[in-house]
């Protein structure tokens, strides 16, 4: 991860994206390597407080718009979710763009898939993604997300299990993921 450099953009915007939920795919996609981290202690903070403040809404439960979204099970981080995360920050940032779709065409999947975190050997693959831009800081892009029902949907929602999250120059993302394995009683001919 490089060090955050700061930006002095005077507007927020802010963009979510639906759950994407599929069975069991065949293909496999190379993990990518992971990022290396320009101080341990400052990504380990990072991650500290973001997780602090998503399990503590997701605890609590909270209204997402008009829709009251109940407690959910806390998210635990994912390495290759934060991977996903990171390379489209960093590719928003560089190519000075803001979306869901990458400006290369690569989407959601695309980047989560590429960073290792694959539905190979899962019985379900659900992923899903919240953006957003220009907030200063955690506590700030957290508030902004939870007032917006799309991105607080995402964040309530008890079918994600895990998560990833970067900033690069404002540019902020939160990956969500959760596989589920083919439990011992499966049996794939019913």
């Amino acid at each position: 991860m490089k060090k955050l450099v700061w930006g002095s953009v005077a507007f927020l915007v802010f963009a979510s994206c639906a759950i994407e939920k599929q069975n069991t795919v065949k293909k496999t996609v190379p993990a990518a390597k992971p990022a290396v981290a320009s101080s341990f202690m400052e990504v380990v903070d990072f991650q500290k407080e973001f997780l602090k403040r998503i399990n503590k809404a997701r605890e609590e439960g909270c209204k997402c718009g008009d829709v009251y979204m109940p407690p959910a099970e806390p998210l635990s981080w994912n390495d290759r979710l934060q991977l996903a995360a990171l390379g489209h920050a960093q590719d928003m940032s560089r190519n000075r763009y803001f979306s869901h779709v990458s400006k290369n065409g690569d989407r959601i999947k695309d980047r989560i898939t590429a960073a290792g975190y694959t539905p190979a050997g899962f019985q379900t693959f659900t992923i899903g993604e919240n953006i957003a831009y220009n907030q200063r800081t955690i506590r700030e892009v957290m508030e902004a997300w939870l007032k917006s029902p799309s991105h607080c949907k995402n964040i309530m929602n008890p079918a994600f299990r895990e998560i990833g999250i970067a900033m690069q120059n404002y540019y902020w993302v939160q990956a969500f993921g959760a596989r589920i394995p083919f439990s011992k009683r499966y049996n794939s001919s019913r």
